[in-house]
């Protein structure tokens, strides 16, 4: 059975990941500071995994720890090869992500993102590990007025997030480049958003997110008054940004695709991942709208530092490469992030 370490497995997209892979027969080492995720989520995982088959929760192990701390991660090897374990890989997502305060924090973004991932690295490669696949993100690609972005479109970051994800992606090829050993996918995301079907996980920020989807739940559930759509002049068809979002059970599913691809194949790939269709914020609040019969009241304000007006994937190559293919929808997407947010509530308000 492998095992396989995922770093920021709490997360948003760590645990719908962690879920999956656990269902495909591995055995998991969740990861995660805890910065932006709850060990709920954890218990959570536990908790579908008993429903579907109690003999898998012996396989899912939570450590909470820092990216940035070589020790920590050592000893997590060596416990493991102690135990005659031996981690094939790993699934790297941990490390710090809103734009806004890439800007204001630069270093930070820099030590946390760079820095962490050059200390798991190392780490990998004193135990001989050299399976990866890592997150990236469309932030890469910056402004584009191209309808639809390929993995060969001009890379222009707008913002130090982006600009410490497309460092990351340089030094992995360089890696790649004179070890061909190390068989390593990137994954260009786009929009992850929506949730597990079960509602058990899904979205839940801890820190103040610049996601619109849990925006648009916290106005619909009535935490918030209404929404703030930023930019009313963007060059698009009703003048606000246009993005790609793509369900997050699509997105996990890319990464178990993703993983067998490159152990198999042994080599460095990057490839976009997301639906393949632009939606507009506005188009997005009348899909929510409809989708869960209910009303999202905005507002318009100035355009963020570091926005975009359009991040569209091309996804014809991770199409013939993986032969993966996005299942869900926008209305499913919606659908099911109002299912979870739901549900989120209720157990909320028994616990008070």
């Amino acid at each position: 059975m492998r095992r396989i370490l995922i770093t920021g497995g709490l997360g948003y997209v760590g645990s719908h990941i962690c879920l999956l892979f656990l269902e495909l027969g591995y055995e998991i080492i969740a990861f995660d500071l805890l910065i932006n995720s709850e060990y709920q989520m954890f218990n959570n995982i536990i908790n579908l995994i008993r429903l579907e088959n109690p003999k898998l929760e012996s396989n899912f192990t939570f450590i909470r720890g820092d990216i940035r701390d070589e020790q920590i991660l050592s000893e997590i090897f060596l416990d493991n090869k102690n135990k005659g374990k031996v981690i094939d890989g790993v699934i790297h997502l941990a490390g710090l992500k809103s734009v806004k305060e890439s800007i204001l924090k630069p270093v930070l973004y820099w030590d946390f993102n760079v820095k962490g991932t050059i200390n798991l690295l190392k780490v990998m490669h004193n135990n001989n590990c050299k399976n990866i696949i890592f997150s990236s993100s469309a932030t890469v690609y910056g402004n584009s007025e191209k309808k639809l972005l390929d993995e060969k479109s001009y890379i222009n970051p707008k913002n130090t997030y982006g600009r410490t994800k497309l460092a990351i992606e340089n030094m992995l090829h360089d890696l790649h480049l004179n070890h061909k050993e190390w068989n390593i996918g990137i994954l260009r995301y786009f929009n992850p958003a929506g949730a597990h079907p079960s509602g058990e996980i899904g979205e839940k920020p801890v820190l103040k997110t610049q996601n619109l989807f849990p925006k648009i739940c916290d106005v619909a559930f009535k935490k918030k008054k209404k929404i703030s759509i930023y930019g009313k002049n963007w060059p698009t068809k009703d003048g606000s940004c246009i993005r790609d979002y793509i369900h997050i059970m699509d997105l996990a599913e890319a990464h178990y695709y993703m993983y067998e691809y490159i152990k198999t194949n042994k080599c460095f790939e990057i490839l976009n991942v997301g639906n393949g269709f632009g939606t507009t914020v506005l188009e997005l609040i009348n899909e929510f709208e409809k989708a869960n019969n209910c009303k999202i009241p905005y507002e318009f304000k100035d355009i963020r530092v570091g926005d975009v007006s359009n991040l569209v994937a091309d996804i014809s190559l991770i199409k013939s490469k993986l032969n993966w293919l996005p299942k869900k929808n926008i209305y499913q997407i919606c659908r099911s992030a109002w299912h979870f947010y739901e549900k989120d509530l209720i157990k909320s308000n028994k616990t008070l």
